[in-house]
């Protein structure tokens, strides 16, 4: 009878600790819509559960530091390198040595000590009226203060991220003197003060409430795909340019993830992290949400391609655009952009 109890209590404990190995738990600041159907497809092909918390980063952020060592995520997903530099400067992630990773990703698309890595990307673009604009009119974000475009720019708020981390990638390459001066110069030359997010701003220019607007590209492309109308109709009045192709090139960003501090199930979330720099999950990255894959020779989507590809990429560490941060949002604050 002893050696029974004991033997139900070994099986017990090894079930629990298989339980325990079978799932991957993920702080994900991502729409579900956009990350739920490739993580489906991971535990279809590993058989590791994973459970998804989605939110907005600095909520999602916010509640890593208060879990602290009791913090059920594994995973810290956002679709903004500052972020995740916010993350590994708050001492909530942990440094991750793969060779997959490393292989896969280049190296100014991931953290230099291996915390945080990009899985995604997508350019911050220039979006015209096909009716009130020339694609000649056109050339750097740098032109975006010139007396022509006065009262003809939309843009987002300063509190949205994309805007301060092209702030920041200015910031890195002209200096605080310089990058304050583009962003009084762009406010200056507002059609309507920043409101509503990248879709409102395309809409703003198809209506003619604006002639250019700087978005993020996949947004262009999701909304010439939508099952709405409406979105597909002021999509196909407007087009896209990727401004400083005679320079620089144009202003990147990620999407990314970092496995965190006190991650439970670290191995699972580095198979993951792994996964989804596989080939057949960045083609789908691809497809079903027209952003740049990370990895070389993975195809764009049709959309994507249409727009010219290759273009001229600002390579830029994207540490940097954390580094920056504080900076530009202060610079924000002092040119009046709210």
């Amino acid at each position: 009878m002893k050696n029974c109890l004991v033997l139900i209590t070994v099986l017990c404990l090894f079930s629990g600790t298989a339980l325990a190995d079978s799932e991957v738990n993920i702080y994900s600041a991502r729409k579900e819509n956009l990350i739920k159907p490739l993580l489906e497809q991971f535990t279809s092909e590993t058989g590791i559960k994973v459970n998804l918390v989605a939110g907005k980063a600095s909520a999602l952020l916010k509640r890593l530091q208060v879990e602290g060592r009791n913090t059920p995520a594994d995973l810290f997903l956002t679709a903004d390198a500052g972020r995740l530099h916010v993350a590994k400067q708050a001492g909530l992630l942990q440094p991750v040595e793969s060779k997959i990773l490393s292989d896969a990703i280049p190296a100014h698309l991931r953290d230099k000590e291996n915390q945080w890595f990009g899985l995604s990307r997508r350019a911050r673009v220039i979006i015209y009226s096909k009716q009130r604009v020339k694609p000649d009119m056109l050339s750097t974000y740098e032109d975006l203060v010139n007396p022509k475009w006065k009262g003809k720019i939309c843009i987002r708020s300063s509190g949205n991220i994309y805007n301060q981390s092209l702030l920041a990638s200015m910031v890195a390459h002209q200096g605080k003197a310089a990058a304050q001066k583009w962003a009084a110069g762009v406010v200056a030359n507002m059609a309507r003060p920043p409101r509503g997010n990248d879709r409102a701003q395309v809409k703003a220019v198809a209506i003619g409430e604006c002639d250019i607007a700087v978005v993020n590209s996949y947004y262009l492309g999701n909304m010439r795909t939508s099952s709405d109308q409406s979105e597909r109709d002021a999509a196909a009045k407007v087009a896209l340019f990727f401004p400083n192709q005679n320079d620089r090139g144009t202003h990147i960003n990620i999407s990314g993830a970092g496995i965190t501090k006190y991650a439970s199930n670290r191995g699972n979330a580095r198979k993951l992290l792994e996964f989804m720099v596989d080939d057949k999950a960045q083609k789908w990255y691809a497809d079903s949400n027209h952003e740049y894959p990370v990895k070389a020779g993975i195809e764009v989507s049709p959309v994507v391609k249409a727009w010219g590809y290759p273009f001229k990429e600002d390579n830029l560490d994207m540490g940097k655009l954390g580094r920056y941060n504080v900076t530009a949002v202060k610079i924000f604050d002092r040119v009046g952009w709210r």
